[in-house]
């Protein structure tokens, strides 16, 4: 399964910029019923789509770095999941998604 809660900005790089996968960073907060909502299915792609893609959880207010992460990437409104594509942002995400709008979304950047 390829779900990864990351905390730093050197975990960041190494599981999403240098990564040669599709990856779908979510940009969260424990506080956010919409981002809780999401949870359950990120958590379902993650082993659905583990050969394809990698999710990535940043929790934008778990420290400091996560929040300089989320302003660095231009988080104003969350959840905000981006799809990046060998290490660059290809889409935006912001606000809840169905499971199958998800999929749909992710499969046209495979």
């Amino acid at each position: 399964m390829a779900l990864y809660n990351i905390t730093t900005a050197t975990e960041f790089d190494e599981h999403v910029t240098q990564n040669p996968k599709l990856v779908l960073v979510d940009f969260w907060a424990d506080w956010c019923p919409p981002c809780k909502a999401m949870a359950p299915i990120l958590h379902e792609l993650s082993e659905s789509m583990d050969a394809d893609i990698d999710i990535i959880k940043v929790d934008v207010e778990a420290s400091d770095e996560n929040k300089t992460l989320a302003a660095k990437h231009g988080v104003q409104g969350i959840p905000n999941m981006q799809i990046y594509k060998s290490g660059s942002v290809v889409d935006e995400l912001v606000g809840m998604r169905p499971k199958d709008v998800l999929v749909d979304e992710l499969k046209a950047h495979m």
